[in-house]
């Protein structure tokens, strides 16, 4: 069986050894609860502030600003609906983008059905924000925004800095909310200097565990709980706190942080060479994501040929890629991300996104550049001249 070229690290990540190890010994000997008072449960509680403070430090943030929750999906939602439930005064308006991941966009779809004024911000050819546009929408009444760092369908970075500054000259009580579980482990963040309230961050996107998140919330900032109990997580996320998970999550934003500029420097090269190898291909295709996109993430399309069909292709080759956002790639429809692109239709049915991390090599490159060649040409129906 050919070598397995693991390319939606997008959709998740395969886990550190080190962290899976690390998990594996929490939970067989530091297995006490982190509210009990005994030695056990004192032992848990510090593994999970140190895993704290090193997502902390990650962000530039303070160890009080981090709550840790289950997923990326569940920050999102703790971030959006917990802010307006805490802050309903600062009015009913909110602002996000066309192309947000569904965990925000159906909370936004939900306040819409809840009677708050909802705006969504169209994008340009690249998958920027249209900041004339988002400027127009803020009001006095705007409660929040919510614009993601970077697109997980494309890797296009949003100017998260300049939309702050916006919101500074428009009303400068709106708070705002970045979806950055893409860019998490991959850029420098800063929340609190790039003038962003709310940051929700995942694990299983850098190598860690599945089923844990993080969100940081600014110190001056005030949010709700989402659901109640016994008030982990400073009052704002009950449940036991997945320690070994939690813990996970710490190590592998350890990694994530002491590495981050060599893997950014060597995902920038499998890119490259990506797009330079792929003028091996015969059959038509282009290019969706811009030049100025995070690396990691590469979306293509191949005009004629039905992404699934491609997909399975690839993957009876051990050549693993994703149509999309895996959180929608299932339900049988266009990427609303390359619809507000203004994509046409006939690229948006054959596109493919491949994204890589620090793991993949030169070789997996041109493994599915070699798979593309031979594969794409025969679905797009293209007799090969003499050669």
């Amino acid at each position: 069986m050919n070598k397995e070229v693991y390319l939606d690290n997008s959709a998740t990540t395969r886990p550190y050894e080190d962290v899976i190890r690390y998990m594996s010994e929490t939970a067989l000997e530091c297995y006490g609860n982190p509210s009990s008072l005994h030695k056990k449960g004192i032992e848990a509680e510090r593994l999970v502030k140190k895993a704290r403070v090193i997502i902390a430090r990650s962000l530039n943030a303070q160890d009080s600003e981090i709550i840790f929750t289950s997923s990326g999906t569940e920050s999102n939602n703790l971030a959006i609906l917990g802010y307006l439930e805490a802050n309903a005064r600062k009015g009913r308006h909110v602002i996000t983008s066309a192309i947000e991941h569904p965990s925000v966009l159906e909370v936004f779809r939900y306040l819409s059905e809840k009677g708050y004024g909802v705006d969504f911000v169209k994008v340009d050819g690249n998958g920027v924000v249209d900041l004339d546009m988002l400027e127009s929408l803020i009001r006095g009444d705007t409660a929040l925004i919510s614009i993601m760092v970077v697109n997980n369908e494309t890797g296009t970075i949003q100017p998260v800095e300049e939309i702050a500054k916006l919101r500074d000259a428009r009303n400068p009580d709106a708070v705002i909310h970045v979806d950055a579980v893409q860019a998490f482990g991959k850029v420098r963040l800063n929340p609190s200097k790039s003038g962003i309230g709310l940051m929700s961050v995942s694990s299983h996107k850098i190598h860690g565990p599945k089923g844990v998140g993080a969100l940081f919330v600014d110190k001056n900032i005030r949010i709700k709980p989402l659901f109640h109990g016994g008030g982990q997580e400073s009052l704002l996320r009950s449940g036991t706190e997945n320690v070994p998970g939690i813990c996970g999550f710490g190590l592998a934003a350890e990694i994530a942080l002491e590495n981050m500029n060599r893997s950014y420097d060597h995902v920038k090269k499998l890119k490259k060479l990506l797009l330079e190898s792929l003028s091996k291909i015969e059959g038509r295709y282009r290019v969706i994501s811009p030049e100025s996109a995070l690396p990691y993430i590469v979306n293509i399309a191949f005009p004629g040929v039905k992404s699934e069909v491609l997909l399975h292709h690839l993957e009876e080759r051990n050549i693993y890629v994703s149509t999309g956002s895996a959180c929608s790639s299932r339900k049988k429809m266009f990427s609303h991300v390359l619809e507000a692109m203004n994509v046409p239709p006939a690229e948006m049915d054959g596109a493919i996104r491949i994204s890589f991390s620090c793991e993949n090599d030169e070789s997996d490159v041109e493994a599915i550049v070699e798979a593309l060649s031979e594969i794409v040409p025969k679905l797009q129906n293209i007799r090969r001249g003499p050669r």
